[in-house]
This record gives C-alpha cells, structure tokens and sequence, in this order.
C-alpha cells in the first residue's frame, strides 16, 4: 500500500492556476451588460450630508445611475449619518471603470459637521470596559506586586494597522429575478451571504455567494462591507450586472484594522526569577456604532504559571469605521507587552531569557484548572535555542558590534487557542473512481484546498491526483469564517468524518455485495488504500470504487457529515506554541534596524502538508517584520482623515527588509484536541515576533523600546 499522503510536502494543487493567471478571482469574472461601480466617499467624519449635487457626474459620457438614497439598506452603520470619513454616499454607475471613476470625482457634496473625536488617546475620549473581556483577579495581584523584591513596569503603544493584501475588496452583483449572485472577495462566504440578505431584505436562500479564489486577506474580507451589500443594490437598481472594486486608498477606509492600542504590564518576582505577580492593563480603540474587541487578555492570564493575576481590559469609541480581525488579533499585540516585560525582568536578574521562561512554566492551564493536551513549549526552546545558535548571544547590551554595528538577539514565546467550530463536509466519488469533498470554507492563501485535500485522500485511500476539494461556495455545507487558525483543525476534521463515512458506505456495499471479492468480509477488517478496499493487507482479496459502484450501477455515491468540538475544551486546554529567535544589526548613526534572520519552532500537533505550513510561517513572520519596524496608519485627528493611505506611504515589508526566515515544526498529534491531531497554525507564526525583534534591538542597543513600530528616531 501507498504511504500516507498526509505528511508528505506537496506543491500547491492550485499553483498552476494562480502562477499562469487561470485562476480567476472575484474581480475578474465576465458578464454582458456589466457596469462598472464607484464609490464616493464622504470627507466628514460625523454630522450629515446636507446637499448633493450629482449633476455633473449624471452629465457625464458613460454614466448611467448616481445612486444617493440608500435608506432601504440595513447596514452595520447608520445611513442616515455620517460616523466615520469614508463613509459611502454615493455610487456611480458607468459603462466603464473609467467614466465611473471621473463621474465619481464629479459629485460635490456638502455637509452639517459635527465635531469629530478621532484620537482615542485624547482627554475627551470615553473608556469602557470591554463587554466580553470583564475584568479578572486571581490570588492578591496589588499586594504580590507591591511586596516583589524585582518588579518590571512598562508601558507600550501600538499604532493602528491596515491590512495590505495584494487583491483589493471586489465585488460583483448579479440578479436573475428574486436571486442574487456575488462573485466577492470574502473569507466567509455564507456570512457574506447573510449580511447582504439582512441589508436588503430579502432570504439569504436568494443569495449565493462565490469566492472561489481570494489574492490574501489577513482579516480584512471575514465581514461583508458596505461596498458588497451597495454592488448588490446597485444591480438591483440598474437591472445588469454591477462590479465594484475599492481602491487601495478606500481601502483604508472602507474595511477594517487593527485597532491602536496602549497597555501596560507589570511582573513582581522574587530573586529566583519565579514570577509572582502579574498585572495588565489595555485599553484600544472600536468605534461608535460597534463594540470591538480582541483577545487581549487571553496570553497574559495564561501562559505562564503566575499565581497572582489581574487583566483590566477597556475599549474607547472614536468617530472612525469598526476595527476588525488582523493576523494573530489581540494576542501578538499583548504578547509585544507580555514577552517585552519578561526580557526585561531576565535582564534585570540576569537570568536567561529561556531559563526565566522555564522557571514560570505552568502545570496545568492556570485559568480554566484544566490540563493542557498537549504543551511542547520546552522542546520548542531547545529546538529553536539550538538551530538559531542562541548560545552564542552575549546578554550585556553593545557587546557585539560588526563595524559600525551594532548586533543583537532576541527571543519570545509565542502562543495562540486551537480554535475549532462546526463544520459540515459532503464527500462523494464518481463512476471513474475519482472524489470530490466539498464545504463552504475559503482559502485566503494557507492552501487549503491542498491541505484538506490530503486529509481527504487518506481517509478514502485514494491517490492525491485522484481527490479535489471544492470551497468558496455558501451553498455547500456549513463552514465558519477562514479565520482564527479555525480551517484546518475544524474544516480538516468535518472532511475526515464525511470522507470516513462515505468509505464505510462502500464497504458495507462490498460486503454485502456476492459479486465482491469482500463478501461476507467483517466490515472492521476492510481497509483503503491505492483507490481499493482490501481485506486487512491482503492485496489478492480487494474491491475498487469503480467495481462496486459499476456493479450497483450508481453514477456516484455520497455521505454528508458534521463535526464539531463539541465539549473537548471543557476536558483539555488546547494551545499552540512556539518559540522566535531573532538576529538583528542597529546602525546608531542612523537609528537603522535589520532583521538579519529569525527562526521559530512551533508545537502545532500534527502537520499536514509541512511545505504549506513553512510558507505560512515564514508569512507570519513577515507580518511580524511589518509591525515592528514598518505598520503604522496615522490619522489627521482634524477631520478624520487618513495620512498614509496608500502602499507608497504605509510601509510594508518588501525583499529587502526581508532576510533569512525558517522554521521548524515539534511534530506531535495532539488527538484530544480533534480527529485529525491538528492545532492552528495561522495566527500564531505572527505572535512573538514582533517582541523577539524588539528584544534583539535591546540585546544590540541597550535601549528598551516599548512603543511600535519601531522609529528611527527612537533610536539616535
């Protein structure tokens, strides 16, 4: 019989597709009659439209509606006001991208302005404690703190992030009667799916939803924006099909972001480097028509075993659109304050900072009492210590120097919740011996329908080339957002169960079948491999698909299955973990920081296709590079306006911020936390990485810098 095909590091199915341009994403697609959508922006951060003039742009060659009432949707925001700049308040219609466009920039609007709050850091600025994030003590924090011969206390901002995915927000809108189609750019598909329904009043049985292609997304296409819901409206007005694509500057506007932020993070600890007490304190910007809130309290509470415990979590409402999901969202941001104040407290006892780690290890999960299914942080120090050569760092700050640079090192924990949620997966195979298995996930770029391919096959004993898998579709069975690390652990197990039921249907027709080789056979004692079923490893006594379904003269045969965590993480707590190493040179003439290289090791539970999880690692860590160095969105606290809202000036990582990145994987099943043995992997490759870079600008300068990014002028 044929190895596994889970395990082994296969290419991308779809690589072909996307590298030759077949792939065909939501912008791209074709329709006769297709008009061209352009949204106006409102250039006042709160009040309302007081006119509109829209002649101009109705003038104009090409342009067939200005749509401006759009009272009949039920958005996220009001309608009727204005509550953040960007806001839509118009959309032309042309009969080209370039007459929408200059119609666009025709409409003159005026407004009844309000005053605007944009800084979440002024006085004015109102603080409330996040609704699912209350605040949370164990033992006595203040008192342990007070009493600590050692104590760390650190304060750190964050600036808002924007995500930058290469394929912008696109939409197209297709009406045939009553039912919609949307070819969008979305990480949820059936979400999309509802938001649209709920926004124009109609059943979300009438509205189809496609994404079969997504050109990245880090969080920024989890919701249906406002651009989707208006092409839907759009087409329903104009009776023709209607594209939308946001620019990149209303990008910035026109989804979410990573939500600025300022936290502080005190550690008390005795001279043997144990830990004490713990107290955090965060507060980060939503706005004022939604409550947003991340994770952030989630890694302080529990990563490590601090006996005395308190997080105070608040959230301050501006006049600005809904932050949402980026990449690791919370937790890399409190991990920064996290892993930043336990460097520091090693420094100041002059302890290792994997040593000090280990002496904080805890034996269970400090915040549930639950056991931890699988917890391999320790190899993931050893591992990462010894293939970055962590033992050549020198602890004193400027004592290694190339030139005129300086050179440092610096590591951090990095951990992140094995999300799992229900999944429903159909799996079915064809007269030719071929399987398809389907559900309504996306794939934003991890590979999953490489991935979950391979969980597919072995469960059917099938080839790869033999199976393909199917998403992007909200008619398929039922998936969560492609979000949080949720994919592989919940999708990959829904399609485990559906693909064992469907073999088990082949097998019960085998054995009960005179005509088989397997008659008679126990059921128990059938196995699959190489596209048969076998008695045991019996190579001479086998059946294929092909046979049984010929013989019973089907076309095809299908099982449908569900599965779901259920009450597992009421048993176990179930993490991954990892551990960053990072190298970087300072110039301290010019403030200058260089990623020389950073390696991680990370306890996932089991891989599934190692080539797919190197490249998501080596994207987190880009990520991470991102922001600590170079992220940061800045507001003009005037009128609300976004500085920077363009690649040319939000800095990015490109090659050549970009060194030598790799990764290594603590490969152990973990089978309590699903059937596949599987714990996220998406998000944690961020977290830890901007506060191991941090702590490598430390180790080289001696300077502690708590506030990302990280500027040049910080460090003349």
């Amino acid at each position: 019989m044929a190895d596994t095909v889970v395990g082994q590091a296969l290419s991308r199915v779809d690589a072909r597709l996307k590298v030759t341009g077949a792939a065909t994403y939501a912008a791209e697609h074709r329709f006769e009659g297709l008009l061209y959508g352009v949204i106006v922006n409102s250039t006042a951060a709160r009040g309302t439209v007081s006119a509109i003039d829209v002649d101009a742009a109705r003038a104009h060659p090409g342009v067939v509606r200005v749509l401006t009432d759009f009272s009949s949707l039920t958005l996220a925001h009001s309608v009727s006001e204005l509550v953040f700049y960007g806001q839509p308040i118009a959309l032309v219609l042309a009969s080209t991208l370039e007459a929408a466009t200059h119609g666009a920039s025709l409409v003159e609007a005026t407004y009844n302005r309000q005053e605007v709050m944009t800084d979440f850091n002024s006085s004015s600025a109102t603080s409330v404690t996040a609704p699912s994030n209350p605040d949370y003590s164990r033992g006595d924090p203040e008192a342990a703190f007070r009493s600590a011969p050692h104590k760390v206390d650190l304060d750190f901002t964050i600036s808002r992030e924007n995500h930058n995915p290469i394929e912008l927000p696109s939409t197209i809108a297709r009406w045939e009667g009553d039912r919609l189609t949307l070819w969008d750019k979305s990480q949820w598909v059936q979400g999309a799916a509802r938001t649209v329904a709920g926004a124009l009043g109609i059943p979300v049985g009438n509205v189809r939803v496609l994404s079969e292609f997504v050109g990245g997304g880090f969080g920024s296409a989890i919701r249906a924006y406002d651009h989707v819901t208006l092409a839907a409206f759009a087409a329903r007005e104009a009776g023709k099909p209607v594209k939308v694509v946001l620019t990149r500057r209303q990008f910035y506007y026109g989804t979410g972001y990573r939500p600025a932020s300022r936290q502080r993070l005190a550690l008390g600890a005795n001279a043997a480097g144990r830990v004490d007490s713990l107290l955090y304190e965060v507060r980060t910007e939503t706005c004022r028509y939604d409550e947003y809130e991340e994770g952030m309290t989630d890694l302080p509470k529990f990563l490590y075993g601090v006996p005395n415990t308190s997080t105070k979590y608040q959230i301050t409402a501006i006049d600005a659109q809904s932050p949402s999901s980026m990449r690791g969202p919370g937790v890399v941001t409190s991990a920064f304050a996290l892993e930043t104040a336990m460097d520091q407290l090693a420094h100041d006892l002059r302890v290792d900072p994997i040593e000090l780690r280990l002496r904080n290890e805890p034996t269970r999960d400090e915040v549930t009492k639950l056991p931890f299914s699988t917890r391999k942080l320790r190899e993931c120090f050893e591992t990462g210590a010894r293939r970055f050569g962590w033992s050549r760092r020198d602890a004193t700050p400027r004592s290694r120097t190339e030139g005129d640079l300086l050179i440092g090192m610096g590591m951090a924990t990095a951990s992140y919740h094995n999300n799992r949620r229900d999944v429903g997966s159909r799996a079915r195979i064809d007269a030719d011996g071929t399987a398809t298995v389907a559900t309504a996930t996306s794939d934003m770029g991890p590979g999953t329908t490489t991935s979950v391919m391979q969980v597919a096959a072995d469960a059917l004993g099938l080839p790869a080339g033999k199976v393909t898998f199917r998403l992007g579709d909200s008619t398929y069975p039922t998936a969560p957002p492609h979000a949080g690390a949720t994919t592989m652990a919940s999708v990959g197990s829904a399609t485990f169960t559906s693909c064992n039921a469907l073999r088990n249907k082949f097998i019960a027709m085998a054995v009960a079948d005179t005509a088989s080789p397997l008659h008679g056979a126990d059921p128990a004692q059938v196995t699959a491999g190489d596209g048969y079923l076998r008695l045991g490893d019996d190579d001479s006594t086998k059946d294929s698909y092909r046979e049984i379904l010929s013989r019973a003269d089907l076309p095809s045969l299908e099982a449908t299955a569900t599965w779901g965590p259920g009450t597992i993480d009421t048993r176990v707590s179930t993490y991954g973990y990892g551990a960053v190493f990072a190298e970087v040179s300072v110039d301290p003439l010019l403030g200058l920081v260089r990623i020389r290289r950073i390696f991680a090791a990370y306890d996932v539970g089991r891989v599934i296709s190692p080539k797919l999880a190197h490249s998501q690692a080596i994207g987190g860590m880009v990520g991470g590079i991102g922001m600590a160095l170079l992220e940061g969105t800045y507001t003009d606290h005037r009128d609300g306006r976004i500085v920077n809202a363009s690649l040319a000036d939000y800095l990015v990582p490109v090659n050549a911020d970009v060194p030598e990145l790799d990764a290594t994987f603590i490969n152990t099943e973990d089978p309590q936390a699903d059937p596949i043995g599987v714990k996220g992997l998406g998000e944690i490759t961020i977290v830890g990485v901007p506060a191991a870079i941090g702590n490598a600008v430390f180790n080289a300068t001696g300077k502690r810098l708590t506030d990302l990014p990280i500027l040049l002028e910080a460090l003349l």
